[in-house]
């Protein structure tokens, strides 16, 4: 099996042959004209030079093009950050070095400031355009959808991890999982509460045990464990029971050698999981020309190779078991009706016996019943340190609604306003997907804003925006828009800010795509923060067990906005985390106490 580079470059064969032999002919000409005075050995760095140049051209003829073709619909196009640097190599670089050490969209505030909330980013050939405006994030995501895909590049990209899954699909196939998935998101299947309370018992006898013992824990290990076996139990009923393996020590004590089940199926999976989506991460900055950075093979393919270990035996088994019924009239037709006890798995093998098809899915739900929960927590936990008065009010909306012994009902927790308005403010500050992307199938524009043209789009236009700059711009959500307050979502500023501009808030996208999982990603979140605040009263962060290298540095202090209040280090791939784990010491609660 050849690379993705290795393969980039059989496939671009024909013109990468054709442009060598026109150089051939170029130098040979040369070499004549000038009776040798241009030597033959200098066609290898004339190559190198002049390629990326032609590479230059073909942009700066599309741009004059392009801007002529605005400027005949009355439109415009965004401006472009420039870069001292040849090729916008510059670009690229600050763009890597905060996705591998930075903030969250660090540079592109700078970008912000001097252009506007839409604009154009060159990385080498590649080009996109970038924005914050609610009013584009609209168009693009639902008024104009019809224009917008994941785009041939993009899903290139994710390919070796999401495959065709739902959220690496467009056209037909998209619309395939669609409806494969949808029936199985009803009201009854996402509160499935007896689920989460399982694996929330479980995990919070974990962390009692750990801090009664003295020590710290990392709570988005713990959660990961806890959602990770929600989701397994969702969709196979069966969890892979990854809180069974125990919790991490702290890596700077002795019994941080005790943590020895790397070896586990589960733990193999979920950081290979996580290393996987990291890769395809990195692969968004090199745009087309990603396979050229992999030349020497796959950086997913190990990472991979694990996952199929762990999902494949399951799948399989669906497969086998369907071929048993083959016979009942249940087990036959996709018909798109969900049995009573059918498990997600039974429910996708009536559509599909193609295993590859079933593995993407299963991959892609697991990244949305697994990484978003337990990024949500770990964020509202983070939260919860830094506000202890938050805290409190939380526990006595628990007092008043649930008490302090019984697990909570749906129509409980549909009445705890404040407890959604605290997840929306942590979605709002801390979304689990911060950065998304479009590609034009069509040429489009973006609707003007007050006072401004509308601005062109072309075929093939790349479209990045961020809906966690967009939901941080003090303009559109009120000057304390920085700071965390729950009682924005619940007091006036509803009606000030959100209601008349609703797009300023899309935590799970919007229009077609609109996340399916939503309503099950609220229960669950709400489910386990009612259980763990039942059982425990404080929340502060273990900065001593924070591994050094992913506490934020001192220069941090001086930059504007969150990041310099910052305690722990956000991190992206396809979702959002804390770098380095959330270390905190949790206080047991009297009224837990009192029933343990």
């Amino acid at each position: 099996m050849f690379s993705p580079g290795v393969r980039f470059l059989i496939t671009n064969a024909p013109a990468i042959i054709s442009l060598s032999v026109l150089l051939y002919f170029g130098s040979d000409f040369l070499y004549n004209k000038t009776g040798g005075a241009f030597p033959r050995w200098a066609i290898v760095p004339l190559a190198i030079v002049v390629v990326p140049y032609l590479g230059v051209l073909r942009l700066e003829w599309s741009l004059f093009r392009y801007r002529r073709t605005a400027a005949s619909m009355g439109a415009v196009i965004p401006p472009l950050i420039p870069d001292k640097w040849p090729f916008h190599l510059g670009i690229l670089a600050a763009m890597l070095e905060s996705f591998l050490h930075g903030y969250p969209g660090d540079k592109m505030w700078e970008w912000v400031a001097k252009l506007g909330y839409t604009y154009r980013v060159r990385t080498g050939s590649d080009e996109r355009m970038i924005t914050i405006e609610p009013h584009h994030v609209k168009s693009i995501l639902a008024t104009n959808f019809d224009c917008w895909d994941k785009g041939p590049v993009f899903i290139h990209q994710m390919h070796s991890v999401l495959g065709t899954g739902v959220f690496n699909a467009d056209g037909d196939m998209w619309k395939f999982h669609r409806s494969m998935t949808r029936p199985f998101f009803s009201k009854e299947r996402i509160t499935d509460f007896e689920n989460f309370d399982r694996h929330a018992t479980a995990a919070i006898m974990l962390a009692k045990d750990r801090l009664r013992a003295g020590f710290p824990i990392d709570f988005q290990d713990l959660v990961s464990r806890f959602t990770l076996d929600s989701a397994t139990e969702f969709l196979f009923d069966t969890d892979v029971h990854s809180l069974s393996t125990g919790l991490p020590y702290p890596s700077n004590t002795p019994h941080a050698t005790k943590f020895n089940n790397e070896t586990h199926p589960a733990n193999q999976f979920a950081t290979s999981f996580a290393q996987a989506q990291i890769e395809i991460a990195k692969r968004t900055f090199f745009g087309s020309l990603w396979p050229l950075v992999e030349i020497f093979g796959d950086n997913t393919k190990a990472h991979m190779k694990i996952i199929g270990k762990f999902i494949d035996p399951i799948l399989a088994d669906a497969l086998n078991k369907k071929q048993e019924m083959k016979g009942v009239e249940a087990a036959v037709g996709g018909t798109g009706k969900v049995g009573e006890t059918e498990t997600f798995l039974e429910h996708m093998v009536n559509f599909t016996d193609d295993i590859t098809v079933l593995r993407d899915e299963i991959l892609n739900i697991m990244i949305a019943g697994r990484d978003t929960t337990a990024s949500l927590l770990s964020f509202g936990f983070y939260m919860l340190s830094q506000h202890p008065d938050i805290l409190k009010r939380l526990r006595s909306e628990i007092a008043e609604t649930v008490g302090w012994t019984k697990a909570p009902t749906y129509d409980e927790l549909r009445n705890m306003k404040y407890l959604r308005a605290f997840l929306n403010e942590t979605l709002r500050l801390y979304p689990p997907v911060p950065f998304d992307v479009r590609s034009a199938n069509k040429p489009t524009t973006l609707p003007s804003l007050p006072g401004e043209e509308p601005i062109y789009i072309p075929t093939g236009t790349k479209a990045v925006y961020s809906v966690f700059m967009m939901h941080r711009r003090t303009d559109l959500w009120g000057p304390d828009a920085l700071e965390f307050d729950p009682s924005r979502f619940i007091d006036a500023r509803v009606q000030k800010y959100l209601t008349p501009n609703p797009f300023i808030f899309v935590p799970f996208n919007a229009g077609p795509r609109i996340c399916l999982g939503q309503q099950f990603a609220y229960n669950e979140a709400s489910f386990m923060i009612v259980r763990l605040l039942q059982n425990f009263s404080s929340v502060s962060l273990a900065r001593e067990a924070q591994p050094p290298k992913t506490i934020p540095p001192e220069s941090w202090a001086d930059v504007p906005g969150r990041q310099s209040i910052e305690k722990v280090r956000p991190g992206t791939h396809l979702t959002m985390f804390v770098d380095g784990g959330l270390w905190v010491r949790l206080g047991e609660a009297e009224e837990a106490k009192a029933t343990t």
